[in-house]
């Protein structure tokens, strides 16, 4: 297990970004890992390469990255098993986010799980599996594949305040949701994060994270960089060339300078990719590179 005193952590790659804190306790680095692609194709099944997938998550806590994002329905359960050999016992500065609503099913579909007793089971898994006595933040994923579903959540989220309650996750957040629904939950128990579909060209979430930053509430975009529709423009070509970074860099960069509360998670099972992607938490993009990169979004 990789250590650090306090001076040599402050000077890590991933904490260029800086930090945010999401309740007392519960500091993270703004740049983050997700760990979706350590399971196999199409989030299914293991790894090629077990080892591989091992050595990711020992280099994201050496770059200094204290926040993992998780689910046991990658695989399923084989990131979190993957998590618990790699980095078990944990680092006291590190915060694993895990999330709960849906199942894999035997053809690797994705059928939503909002049962009380299988978001309890999905609870109890989890721990098991990352070897846990209290999971730090779990998020309620509601929704369809694409994006929020309207509708209210407030009885899937009454279960989780009750398993907060029990004392098997600390915090409670909410993913694939609406503005709506966000009031919803916390009219019920305070939530820490949303975690919803936002990047450079998909912007709809402009006005809800204004709102979650001035209630202090972290927003984590998923598919930070497209998901399985990777962003591709000319526009961010170009500013990448004339930073002489990656096009993925810069639009990394582009979301932490967006907003102070958003929190990056992305994926990679590559040790070049971590580091590339760890890099934008250095990057500082000009007006006139945030003025172009804006465009992508405006379609200009």
């Amino acid at each position: 297990m990789v250590s650090h005193s306090a001076n040599e952590y402050n000077n890590l790659p991933a904490t260029a970004a800086g930090t945010f804190t999401m309740a007392e306790g519960l500091t993270v680095t703004r740049m983050g890992y997700g760990a979706m692609q350590l399971a196999g194709p199409h989030v299914f099944g293991p790894p090629a390469d077990r080892d591989a997938a091992i050595a990711v998550l020992r280099e994201a806590v050496a770059l200094g990255i204290t926040h993992i994002d998780t689910s046991d329905f990658y695989g399923p359960y084989v990131t979190n098993q993957i998590i618990k050999e790699a980095l078990h016992p944990y680092p006291d500065s590190l915060h694993i986010v895990t999330k709960v609503g849906a199942l894999r099913d035997a053809e690797g579909n994705w059928p939503p799980a909002l049962a009380p007793e299988q978001l309890r089971q999905a609870v109890l898994d989890n721990l098991d599996h990352l070897g846990l006595d209290a999971i730090d933040v779990v998020n309620l994923r509601v929704g369809g594949f694409s994006g929020p579903t309207p509708g209210s959540i407030a009885e899937p989220f009454k279960v989780m305040a009750q398993l907060q309650q029990e004392g098997l996750i600390k915090h409670l957040g909410v993913s694939n949701v609406n503005a709506e629904q966000i009031a919803e939950a916390q009219s019920i128990a305070p939530i820490v994060c949303v975690q919803n579909f936002y990047n450079l060209a998909n912007r709809n979430d402009d006005e809800l994270i204004d709102s979650l930053a001035a209630q202090g509430i972290a927003y984590v975009p998923f598919f930070p960089l497209g998901g399985f529709n990777p962003l591709q423009s000319n526009r961010l070509e170009a500013v990448a060339t004339r930073l002489g970074t990656t096009p993925m860099a810069v639009a990394l960069a582009w979301l932490l300078q967006r907003s102070p509360n958003i929190l990056l998670i992305p994926g990679t099972s590559s040790i070049d990719h971590l580091r590339s992607n760890v890099s934008a938490a250095a990057l500082t993009l000009s007006e006139a590179d945030l003025a172009e990169l804006n465009s992508v979004a405006a379609g200009a």
